[in-house]
């Protein structure tokens, strides 16, 4: 079948092969600045990877220097957008890679970022547009990260924007999408069962709080999986943190989406 290299690529993504992921963003080097210190860095790979984390993602440079061996029971996403805290529009990203280069590294999935209400929503949107046709010439998943961040969005953990953002991800072609949690949690619910793809949570608690069991109430209320970085590689013990997690992820019994069906024809 045509679309085979994208199927098995998918399932690479869910190393339990049920169709939830725990997966571990590391991009921050781009937009923040160094994760851990360079001597750590094998270190961390290693540990994500023995906890149980079901992909990291990084940007090409990174991928690079990311031993085969080491992903052998881990799947990669090479991240495509790029910005830093320091420019003028923080929010603003642009694509630094493509799908094809992806490929050369051995990627599993490729993610693009979009802030909804950003000065430059338009281009993101439009970049967002281009990768996902080239994913389908590809057959490369697509991560959709879609967030509402700008200075036109009042409540960026408003269910109705977060069903908005999942959506259009969808909308636009992608295969998974990552987006803000509501505040409350179990109001994901609202946004999981607004949108035909697996909703990731990304992030903590914004507290600083408990995360097992912040992400236990988001897998109870229906996401599929979790994307957490900097919890975890800031973390004294990111493997045992990554396993915990995992176990949230893969063990929780989570409802199926519902999704309305839609009335057609005259009333």
């Amino acid at each position: 079948m045509a679309d085979i290299g994208k199927s098995l690529r998918m399932r690479r993504l869910s190393a339990a092969g049920d169709g939830r992921y725990l997966f571990v963003p590391l991009d921050h080097s781009v937009s923040d600045g160094p994760v851990v210190p360079q001597a750590r860095w094998n270190g961390l790979i290693r540990a994500l990877v023995d906890g149980g984390a079901d992909a990291v993602v990084v940007h090409k440079g990174r991928a690079r220097t990311l031993a085969p061996e080491v992903l052998r029971h881990c799947g990669l996403v090479v991240h495509l957008s790029a910005g830093t805290r320091h420019a003028a529009d923080p929010r603003a990203k642009v694509l630094v890679g493509d799908v094809e280069e992806a490929l050369r590294l051995g990627a599993d999935a490729v993610s693009v970022h979009v802030n909804l209400g950003s000065d430059t929503e338009h281009r993101q949107l439009s970049d967002l547009g281009a990768v996902a046709a080239a994913c389908d010439a590809w057959n490369m998943p697509l991560l959709a990260m879609v967030y509402p961040r700008g200075p036109r969005i009042a409540d960026p953990h408003d269910p109705a924007f977060l069903a908005h953002a999942v959506n259009i991800a969808a909308d636009l072609g992608a295969d998974l999408v990552k987006t803000s949690v509501t505040v409350p949690p179990d109001r994901m619910s609202e946004v999981v069962d607004s949108c035909p793809l697996p909703v990731l949570a990304a992030g903590g608690p914004p507290d600083g709080s408990d995360l097992i069991g912040y992400g236990t109430s988001l897998m109870l209320a229906g996401c599929r999986g979790l994307a957490v970085g900097r919890r975890i590689f800031s973390s004294p013990s990111p493997g045992s943190l990554t396993a915990r997690l995992a176990a949230v992820v893969h063990a929780v019994e989570t409802p199926a989406p519902h999704h309305p069906t839609i009335a057609t024809g005259a009333a």
